[in-house]
């Protein structure tokens, strides 16, 4: 059975699974869903379009489906959609989207640490982690598990791909290719995220062959179109190459570059 506190607001209108906990003092508007098994904690603030999957943890003063800080809005109907077992943390921020997408996503299995915020028409896709404070402009994607560490700044329109980590404090505005580490001032590529292709079982041969690709890509002076050219020529059509290739070419702000 769900457990709601008498002291919560719940709109008649909002849809509930089973096994849900809403604490004392949090809000859930009119056309809002929530999960099986989800806890919206104390303060929680679940807003008009917010689609929220199951087993996810709602903490203190996040805002889910907040109204979009963009002055084209004018009040369209609108999602923000969290997938399952999902944690928000302490004052958080989803806006909800606009006429540009309809939808805000987050995926499963994310995290958004304290005070991040995912604005308009987002997509993050799932086993994401936002470190504290960090702040996505609208309409930015976000690959799947990739890192964006504490304090980090992210340009409207800009593509973050797998399994990338940002280091603290960066402010991106171009893209960011699979599987790489990217940091420093202003934004340059540092490496691939070896450690954590590692923790995701990741093979010695497909490391080497990313290795390999990103080294042609950022060390061998060749343009980037130059070098994709190259890297399609000369290396196995893994799925990892494809990727890194398809990212590349598919790219309208351009990738980030090298520290050579």
């Amino acid at each position: 059975m769900s457990d709601i506190s008498p002291n919560a607001f719940v709109h008649p209108n909002a849809k509930l699974g089973k096994d849900v906990i809403i604490e004392p003092f949090s809000y859930i508007d009119d056309n809002t869903e929530i999960g099986d098994g989800t806890h919206i904690m104390s303060g929680a603030n679940i807003r008009y379009g917010a689609r929220i999957g199951k087993y996810c943890v709602i903490h203190p003063g996040a805002v889910v489906a907040g109204v979009p800080q963009d002055l084209k809005f004018k009040g369209e109907d609108s999602l923000a959609i969290i997938g399952d077992n999902t944690i928000i943390r302490e004052c958080a921020t989803i806006s909800r989207g606009t006429s540009s997408k309809g939808t805000t996503r987050v995926g499963s299995y994310c995290l958004l640490m304290a005070y991040s915020h995912v604005a308009h028409d987002c997509v993050l896709k799932d086993h994401i982690i936002l470190g504290n404070a960090t702040q996505l402009a609208g309409e930015v994607e976000v690959d799947d598990f990739a890192i964006l560490s504490g304090g980090t700044l992210v340009h409207q329109f800009t593509r973050i791909g797998k399994h990338v980590m940002i280091q603290g404090g960066t402010r991106l505005g171009k893209d960011i290719p699979p599987f790489v580490i990217a940091g420093r001032e202003p934004v340059t590529y540092a490496g691939i995220n070896l450690v954590g292709l590692r923790r995701r079982n990741f093979s010695n041969d497909r490391i080497n062959q990313i290795q390999e690709i990103y080294r042609l890509l950022y060390q061998s002076g060749l343009n980037f179109s130059d070098a994709v050219v190259k890297i399609e020529q000369e290396f196995e059509r893994t799925p990892e190459m494809e990727m890194i290739v398809d990212f590349v070419k598919s790219s309208p702000r351009g990738i980030v570059r090298g520290y050579l």
